[in-house]
């Protein structure tokens, strides 16, 4: 069955994503229900509890920006996010997964209410610094979703990603990509992109001499238009699926005049 997008309007599209938010907040408690909390990510460093404890501490800091609270969280570098969480999970002991299923699923609904009450282009301070808040629930989702899929595929359960909520996690997705462009990866490229999300529309990412800005629409002619299916679009953004498997699975296309550079397009950034 094909899901509905969004209502059309902002406040059918704020609706649609605090109920994206608490839903999926309280998937997390079946996701996590009767597993072995010790059961590794594969590919990282953490176990599943690790995993489901980080997700419980971000939760409770987006919840408190939310509400209007000053959370310094690293300087919004890739890199000091991942030292700032290192520091983080050791000060959030619990391990419990149905403890901190609980924990997930009471923050995420705390978001809402807090964010709820105030406007939504109201800015904030974010860990990948300023946003406003409707673009920080946006971060939220993007982020239970991405972990939440490491916790399935650790555990061999479906994950909660589908095209519906790749379309609300767009906006967050286009105003941090220019934020976590990889330096050394992007020193000297100059190339206009054209993003396609099948059934989501798209957007332009433009480099110049390795900085990224991202447009509505290209500003040139793109030399590489890159076509992707929707939850593939969102692990690749999220460093979780490699873009050559994707292209030779047709889960991607590419065309222009640099077709090309669709293979390399992910590594231009460091997943936050």
């Amino acid at each position: 069955m094909t899901l509905p997008l969004p209502p059309h309007g902002p406040d059918g599209a704020r609706s649609a994503l605090f109920e994206a938010v608490a839903a999926v907040g309280d998937e997390a408690a079946a996701l996590l229900a009767g597993c072995r909390g010790d059961t590794p990510i594969p590919g990282a460093e953490w176990t599943v509890a690790e995993a489901a404890a980080h997700l419980a501490m971000a939760n409770e800091l987006m919840a408190a920006l939310a509400v209007g609270e000053d959370r310094p969280y690293g300087d919004g570098t890739p890199g000091s996010l991942a030292a700032a969480n290192e520091v983080s999970l050791a000060d959030w002991p619990e391990r419990d997964p149905a403890v901190l299923a609980g924990d997930i699923a009471r923050q995420a609904r705390r978001f809402t209410r807090a964010a709820a009450a105030r406007a939504g282009a109201e800015p904030v301070t974010t860990p990948l610094g300023p946003m406003d808040l409707d673009t920080l629930g946006a971060y939220l989702l993007t982020h239970m979703l991405g972990h939440l899929y490491d916790i399935a595929v650790a555990l061999g359960r479906p994950h909660p990603i589908d095209r519906r909520r790749v379309g609300l996690t767009m906006p967050f997705l286009r105003a941090a990509m220019p934020r976590v462009v990889d330096t050394r990866a992007a020193a000297g490229h100059t190339a206009c992109y054209r993003l396609r999300v099948r059934g989501l529309g798209g957007f332009a990412v433009t480099f110049t001499d390795g900085a990224a800005v991202v447009d509505q629409d290209p500003p040139r002619r793109p030399d590489c238009t890159i076509l992707t299916e929707p939850v593939t679009f969102l692990l690749i953004a999220l460093g979780r699926c490699d873009a050559t498997t994707a292209l030779t699975r047709a889960k991607v296309l590419a065309w222009g005049r640099r077709p090309w550079l669709a293979l390399t397009f992910p590594t231009l950034f460091t997943a936050p």
